[in-house]
């Protein structure tokens, strides 16, 4: 992984980026409404067309969806507490794999000292009780959660606070996301937005369109991205 060394910072998403969390969220979605009696009937090709595209998207969705869910409880902290206290107990139950690659890159990160940083909208309880049963994101020094800033992504401010605290002056910065507010929010900043994706993600024809950095898993980067 010599193209590592290229760069001065790394910055990185959380959920399926680093770790397969998407399915879990999902699931925990799915459940929350059963446990209120209702039927989220999607698939998760319309669970991450949902997720990926704007901050509020899984909360209209549902709500779109679910028209007496809202009439029931109109008030969407109270159902994302409920959301992310299934995800808790699914993590606690089943773990959450590493993404392909991810445990290697950081590996190598660690090994050459370069400057790393989570940047994710997942709140701190959630990540810890993910790093637990993944000691290898232990390696990762810094990390930005959703206590740290006010405005979720595609709003840039997360990745900007990030790269205003860890980087130096002149530094490359390199940052990866999955989706498409992600990345958005990434090429708002001075950072080589990098966007790691399935093959079959149906934004992805529109994004290789315009050209930018893709690679379909983290293992697959075998050169300076910023080379390509």
């Amino acid at each position: 992984m010599e193209w590592i060394k290229q760069f001065e910072l790394f910055l990185f998403d959380f959920d399926g980026l680093l770790v397969d969390t998407e399915s879990i969220h999902f699931q925990a979605y799915i459940e929350m409404c059963a446990a209120r009696g209702y039927t989220l009937g999607w698939n998760f090709t319309q669970f991450s067309e949902a997720a990926h595209h704007k901050g509020t998207g899984l909360r209209d969705r549902v709500y779109a969806d679910l028209p007496a869910l809202y009439e029931e409880e109109p008030d969407w902290s109270i159902l994302y507490q409920e959301k992310k206290d299934q995800f808790l107990n699914l993590i606690e139950r089943d773990g959450a794999q590493l993404m392909t690659g991810a445990a290697e890159l950081l590996n190598a990160l660690e090994e050459q000292n370069i400057t790393r940083c989570v940047v994710t909208h997942s709140a701190n309880e959630l990540i810890s009780k993910i790093r637990r049963k993944n000691p290898i994101l232990d390696s990762i020094p810094y990390w930005i959660t959703r206590e740290d800033y006010a405005n979720p992504k595609p709003s840039p401010e997360c990745y900007q606070i990030a790269i205003q605290r860890y980087a130096q002056p002149g530094d490359r910065i390199i940052g990866f996301e999955d989706s498409p507010r992600g990345w958005n929010a990434l090429n708002m900043t001075s950072a080589l937005p990098v966007l790691i994706c399935p093959p079959d993600s149906t934004y992805l024809p529109k994004f290789l369109e315009e050209g930018v950095c893709y690679y379909p898993t983290l293992s697959a980067i075998s050169q300076p991205p910023s080379q390509r």
